[in-house]
């Protein structure tokens, strides 16, 4: 499983041959990359709001899937097919390709429009991708990674993600502002029991501006054994490897 981070919530998960772009975003100051270069299989997108999903219509050659209203919002302003929108909801487990995706909710508002008067589309969610399905047995061959979206500290996170879903890698939002901080990220990297963990979700604007040696620290400080890795944006790393 290679991950990539573009920036901001902005993420490519390639397992086997299925390549799968997370919030496609990136007029970020992070990237270099311009959103017309990935040939993406499957755009799954966590929330409505713009910086999520501002350029979801550069990909309508692939697979969409989130949330019925949100991917139904986004694929008629996208012209879309109808057979390449995938809608389903927290719980549940979509095959897609190569890879095994469950959906799991993100404590966050949910806005489909720019605006404080925005529609909102509900839930919010996160992603679990694994090469293997979800099963109480534990798959040792297996290599899972939980994608938070956007979302505070959740107790679901060391009650259900962590010993059921067992990822072996957490990218977590860490700004803080309109999501949890350093923090609160920390306690959920402890929670979920990953290795590994990276940071997202911040240095996009001012209010998310900060020092991921706080986040660093952080994690130090619960004990937890994950190892943080602060990735540059475009970079790329093998998860298998790690």
């Amino acid at each position: 499983m290679e991950l990539t981070w573009y920036g901001h919530a902005t993420w490519s998960v390639s397992v086997g041959d299925t390549d799968i772009l997370i919030d496609p975003f990136f007029d970020n100051p992070k990237t270099d990359t311009a959103a017309a270069d990935l040939e993406p299989d499957v755009v799954l997108v966590t929330h409505g709001h713009d910086d999520h999903v501002a350029d979801v219509g550069e990909y309508t050659d692939a697979t969409l899937g989130g949330t019925p209203e949100v991917v139904g919002h986004l694929a008629e302003e996208h012209d879309f097919a109808e057979d390449d929108v995938v809608g389903f909801n927290l719980g549940g487990t979509v095959e897609f390709g190569d890879a095994y995706v469950t959906m799991h909710r993100a404590d966050h508002t949910n806005g489909l429009e720019g605006g404080f008067n925005a529609p909102s589309g509900g839930n919010c969610a996160g992603y679990v991708i694994s090469d293997t399905v979800p099963t109480q047995v534990a798959d040792e061959d297996s290599t899972t990674f939980y994608h938070a979206g956007d979302t505070g500290l959740m107790t679901e996170m060391r009650e259900v993600i962590g010993p059921y879903l067992e990822p072996d890698a957490a990218a977590l939002p860490v700004g803080d502002h309109f999501t949890m901080g350093p923090m609160q990220a920390a306690v959920a990297a402890d929670w979920l029991d990953v290795e590994h963990v990276f940071p997202m979700h911040y240095d996009t604007f001012p209010p998310i501006e900060i020092d991921t040696d706080r986040f660093v620290e952080e994690v130090a400080a619960t004990g937890s054994d994950a190892e943080v890795h602060v990735l540059d944006g475009d970079e790329s790393v093998d998860l298998d490897g790690l």
